[in-house]
């Protein structure tokens, strides 16, 4: 049973938005690496693609759910919020996908493998991905405070003359 209000918003688990973060790109990836014969993106499927997005969907998430009901990100129109958010993970992942195809050939035991060489392009998607999903997410689990399913009337509130509804005369015959 559910103890949730009628009408109110999902709550927001972050464990359930995290294992989704790294199930559903492993499931897809790993698919079309399955479909096209590519052992190299059905790996990355589940190491660096899925791995990505469940880091990214946690860190991410688990900052939104501490912000206050007045915070920017809470404020601001959900797409402005999941864009802004998409492109500063995406950059930061660039960075670091770009280090570690630098750096990660120059360890012997990675020496001849292929996937370093594959983190600037794998990184940066998946963390945009991620952080777009987990932002809509999180502000679709959040009641929007400017619109209340069911109002109280203010009592104190007296219409404006012009939104009174006129009586319309009736239709006359002769």
């Amino acid at each position: 049973m559910s103890k949730k209000a009628p009408g109110a918003p999902p709550r927001f688990a972050l464990w359930r938005e995290v294992a989704t973060a790294y199930v559903m790109p492993a499931l897809m990836a790993g698919a079309g690496g399955v479909a096209t014969r590519q052992a190299e993106l059905t790996v990355a499927a589940v190491t660096t693609i899925a791995g990505t997005s469940a880091i990214v969907a946690a860190l991410i998430g688990a900052r939104l759910r501490r912000r206050p009901a007045d915070a920017w990100s809470a404020r601001a129109p959900r797409i402005v919020v999941a864009a802004v958010l998409a492109i500063g993970a995406a950059a930061v992942a660039t960075v670091v996908g770009l280090a570690g195809a630098q750096w990660l050939p120059h360890i012997p035991a990675l020496a001849d493998r292929a996937w370093p060489s594959r983190l600037p392009v794998d990184l940066p998607v998946s963390s945009a991905i991620a952080a777009t999903l987990i932002t809509l997410r999180w502000r679709a689990c959040r009641p929007n405070p400017t619109r209340h399913p069911n109002p109280t009337p203010d009592p104190n509130h007296t219409p404006h003359p012009t939104h009174t509804p006129h009586p319309t005369p009736e239709r006359q015959t002769s």
